[in-house]
Order: C-alpha cells, then structure tokens, then sequence
C-alpha cells in the first residue's frame, strides 16, 4: 500500500510551483474502516430522520421540527464531532469532520442547521474560548442540550463584515457589556441558546466577539424569513438592545472580532464544498435512477447520448471536487499535528493551518458550490417536464443549491481572496512566484521546446500538461501585476479570471494525483473508468483555463506584447486530443449498470 507522506506536504498556495508526488496527498479511498462507519451511521440518519421528513420540515411553521431533529443528531453524537473529549464531544481530526460534513450535506435544510451549529455557531469557543467558556458551553454544544448560532451580517454589512454598526459599551459597574445592534439571515435564530455575536466596542475600528445566551434578556426578532430555498432552515432578524452580557463573555480579546470572524469562515467555506459534493452525489443518484426508468420513443433515456453526456459531467465535477477537498483537508490535518510536535498548543495549530491552506479553503466553497449548482440544474434537465414539478426530488435540489454561491462570503469574493491571499503572500516572500514567473516570461520569447516526452511513467504527458498551465498563471498573473501595479486591486474582472485559472489547476492536478495513487494501489486496469474521469477533467480544465487567460490578457494587454502573450497562452494550454465522447459514455455507462454513483 502506498501510504500519505504527511511530512512532505507544500505550504497553502504552494502547488502553483512545486509538484506534489501522489504519495504525498490523501485520497478518499484511504478512509479508515472507523470512518467510513462514522459515515454510515451519518447516512443512515439521513435516511431514517430526514429525507422521509423533507416536506413537513419545509412547511414547518416553527423551529421545533429541526430543533427536535437536532436533539436526535446529538444523540448520535453528530454535533460534537470537532469539540475535543474533554469537553464532551469526539474530537475528530479535520478531514473525519469533512467527511461527516459531505455525507450530511445531502440533508438540505437539515444539513444548514446543523452544519451552522458545528461550525460557526461552536468552533468560534473551541479554537478562541478561555478554559471558563470551554467549560461552561462546550458539553452543552456538544450533546445538542443548547444549540448554537453565529451573529455577524447586518443589513448594511455583508461581505464588508467589518463594517457593522452594532456597538458594546461597558456598563457603570463594569460587570457588563450592552450590546445594541441589528443581525439578518441568522441561520438557527429561533431555537438557539447560544448566539456568537460580533459588535464593536465604543469606536474601536475592528469587531470583538462575545458568547451571549438567549436568556441574558434584551433580544428580540422577527418570524422566519421567506426564503427562495432551504425553507426548513429558521432564518431570522435579531435585536440586540441593552443586552447585558458579562464581561467574561467575551470571546478572545478585544478587537480580536475580525479575525475570528475570518478564521472560522475559512472552515465554513470548505466544508460548504465538501458539502456540495454530498448533495451532489445524491442528486446524481435521483437522475440516474430516473434515466432508468423513464421512456421516451420506447426506449429508456439512459440510453440517449445526451442523457449519458450529462450524466457523466455531473460525476466528473463531483469526483474532482471531492478530491481536491479531501487534499486540503489532509494538508490542514498534516500542519495541525506538525505544529503541535513543535510545541503549539491545539487550538493555536489548528488556527494556523486553517491560516496557511484559507487559499484553498476559498478555491474550495467556489469550487464544490458551482460543481453543485451545475449538477442540480442538469438533474431538473434530466427529469425534463417532472423536474420542474414540486413532488419530484428535483424542484427542492435545485432551490436549495442557490444559496451555496452565497453562503460563506459570495463566490466573487472568494475568487478576489485566493488571488489577494496569493499576492500578499509573494509580497511578502511567503511564496516564491516572482522567480517561476520571470523564467517563464523569458521562456515565451525563446522557441518552443517539441521534443517528446522520454520518460514512459504514469501520466508523464498529462504532468507535462499541468507544468504549462502553471505557467501559464505565472506569466498572467506576473504581466497583469507588472501593468497594472497597485490599481490591479480595482480590476476585479481581471482577478476572477485569475482565480478561475488557479482554481481549474488545483483540481485538475488533484484528481489526476488521486487517480495516479489508486493506480499504484490496484494496478491501471482497475481504475480505468477512474483515469477516464480524471483524463475529461484536465481537458476541460485546460479549455477554461485558455479562456480565462485570454479574457484576462485582453484586458490590460495591446499591440505586440497582446500578441506574444496569447501565442504563450497558446503554447502552455496545448493538450493533445482525445475522443471525450466516448470518455464519457464509458463513465455513464458505468453508472447507469449500477443504477447510482458509483465513484
């Protein structure tokens, strides 16, 4: 068996010029039989509580449905996954939650709640809490008694989240901060007992946090909002006046709000995309069977062609997204017990690592969150008619989908923050791009290099693929910073061109590496179909890649130095040609034997 070399694992955004061996990422395949049962036992909840329940917990008209349901997942230990032992829950390491994340984002609205309460509404108090909070509200969050939610988005403060107006004075006694201010779009407002409020104190620039219970006093809010999806997920408007919290509630230390705030949506945004993968495979599931079932011209769909080219896309998507996740999953895992070696206390390392790999965390939710809404909208094509029907399966997948690009900071922000992140770290001499991207703007007036590859390894040609579309970026990204400067910033076309080439190069090298490690594992002809899924993943990769690239370069670039960059776009985005039609017949085919997703 060939084991993950953790030691040897690259630094967050690193993979743009480092290669990674296979042996150095983890796959999903290496899932312990512990985990896998961890999954199971997930599954089956879902299969028990909540997809027999879809309709009445969409139509409930109070929260005591999902609060109810919560209760049972605590019961089950689901809601303490990432809170350590001590404190009553299990203690998992990162890519075990990832997992138990993915098998219950198939839950819909169930999966918002309790993934708002894992996350965001819990780990804020793990990683930031004193010994006190930890004490007093981590068993709680842990076994479901309490239910937790987080409060930071304010009517005029979305993406800006710093920017928010509600305030915290001390009290005259000082025992006290009073907390007066406005949240929206509070997921788990109605039940919770625990709310992570953000606010700033007096006229301080930055947030601090604070743990307020529900019985504090001084809170009010409206009815669920209405929602286009997850309409079982209580969404609310909170008031905060006067609410008088004790001063030893709050979290961290002043002004420390920000950070936290941006520290634990970094987690949120990854574990949405992992997420997505589970709801995806689900709706894949559906349309697969449907495919099997439904006839047209007395024949069954499945056995169209532009059914099966569906089909596959959609399993192609999901097995790449879920690779690339699992691959940063275990790199976080891997800095977390590296840091801890060194003398770092956990919550510290875990910080750090979630720091160093926000990169991929960002590429993550964009990633996972449009795979998932292309996935949905080609399962409403496949039902056709009975899609766009309310009793099938499709009309909840598809509205419920839409809020992903949105959740955890909208999909265009991410796409500026993973070029931003990078940026600032090559400033800072964190990540040497500046060396690749000046030999590769030498390498464009030089002549091409035709010879063929010599090495007769695994893939020797598809890697030679992946080097050209890294520098590809390299000479984008290098001209883009050289032209532009400072006022690079404000071209936020430019940045999402960009990031759509760093994203496709991170997932396209992620499951081919995956694919490359399972071939050591069981030999290549096993993992044919498995290389069949990787191989359309790479050629459409380097389409998007020449497109954005392209979109970029004409947007900062004219005459002669135009010209010679796309002849280098041209010459670093060349893949040699293959049949993806019958690729992708063998995918579907694959899975339409076996009625379901099968990867």
């Amino acid at each position: 068996m060939i084991a993950t070399e953790h030691k040897a694992s690259l630094k967050g955004g690193e993979f743009l010029i480092k290669e990674t061996a296979a042996s150095q990422v983890f796959i999903p395949e290496e899932f312990s039989e512990e985990q896998q049962l961890i999954a199971a036992t997930c599954r089956e909840f879902l299969e028990r509580e909540i997809w027999t329940r879809l309709d009445e917990i969409d139509q409930a008209k109070s929260p005591d449905l999902i609060a109810s349901l919560m209760d049972k997942a605590g019961e089950l230990g689901l809601l303490g996954t990432s809170v350590p032992e001590e404190y009553g829950g299990f203690g998992m390491n990162f890519n075990t939650s990832m997992l138990v994340t993915e098998v219950t984002g198939a839950g819909h609205s169930f999966s918002v709640a309790l993934s708002a309460h894992t996350g965001i509404g819990t780990l804020p108090i793990v990683y930031y809490g004193n010994d006190d909070q930890k004490s007093n509200y981590l068993p709680k969050l842990a076994t479901g008694e309490w239910k937790a939610a987080y409060c930071l988005t304010e009517p005029d403060s979305g993406s800006d989240a710093n920017s928010g107006k509600t305030k915290a004075r001390l009290s005259e006694d000082g025992k006290h901060y009073l907390i007066n201010g406005q949240k929206m779009w509070i997921t788990n407002g109605g039940f919770a007992d625990v709310f992570i409020v953000f606010a700033k104190i007096d006229e301080d620039k930055n947030l601090s946090a604070f743990i307020i219970e529900k019985n504090f006093g001084g809170i009010t809010m409206n009815e669920p909002e209405h929602k286009m999806g997850i309409k079982g997920s209580d969404t609310r408007q909170i008031f905060f006046n006067d609410c008088p919290v004790p001063v030893e509630n709050l979290l961290s230390t002043r002004g420390n709000g920000f950070k936290i705030a941006v520290n634990i949506l970094n987690i949120g945004r990854i574990k949405l995309g992992v997420a997505a993968v589970g709801g995806s495979k689900e709706v894949i599931n559906n349309a697969i069977r449907y495919a099997n079932e439904r006839k047209q011209f007395n024949t069954l769909i499945s056995s169209f062609g532009a059914i099966k080219h569906k089909l596959a896309e959609m399993a192609v998507k999901v097995y790449a997204c879920e690779t690339a996740c699992y691959r940063a999953g275990q790199n976080i895992d891997d800095l977390i017990e590296t840091l801890k070696a060194n003398g770092m206390g956990d919550s510290e390392a875990k910080l750090k690592a979630l720091e160093q790999f926000a990169i991929e965390c960002a590429m993550m939710k964009v990633h996972g969150s449009e795979a998932l809404d292309y996935v949905v909208d080609e399962g409403v094509q496949v039902y056709g008619g009975m899609g766009y029907s309310a009793d099938a399966p499709m009309d909840r997948a598809y509205r419920d989908a839409r809020i992903n690009r949105i959740f955890e900071g909208t999909n265009e922000i991410n796409r500026m923050l993973t070029v931003d992140m990078i940026l600032k770290r090559t400033m800072k001499g964190e990540l040497d791009l500046m060396g690749p991207a000046m030999a590769v703007s030498k390498e464009i007036m030089s002549i091409p290099d035709f010879s063929a590859d010599e090495e007769e390894v695994l893939f020797a040609a598809e890697k030679k693929v992946l080097r050209n579309l890294k520098k590809a970026i390299l000479m984008v990204a290098g001209s883009a910073v050289q032209k532009l400067m400072m006022k690079l910033s404000d071209e936020q076309e430019i940045l999402m061109n960009l990031a759509d080439m760093v994203i496709e190069i991170y997932v396209a090298e992620s499951v081919l590496l995956r694919v490359e490690k399972l071939i050591g594992l069981k030999g290549e002809s096993a993992l044919a179909l498995q290389k069949d899924l990787a191989m359309v993943y790479l050629h459409e990769a380097v389409e998007k890649i020449n497109n954005a690239g392209r979109a970029a370069i004409s947007s900062f670039a004219e005459g002669d130095e135009l010209r010679v960059m796309l002849m280098g776009l041209k010459r670093f985005t060349k893949i040699e040609p293959l049949n993806l039609k019958d690729t992708r017949r063998r995918i579907a085919d694959a899975m339409i034997a076996e009625n379901k997703y099968i990867f």
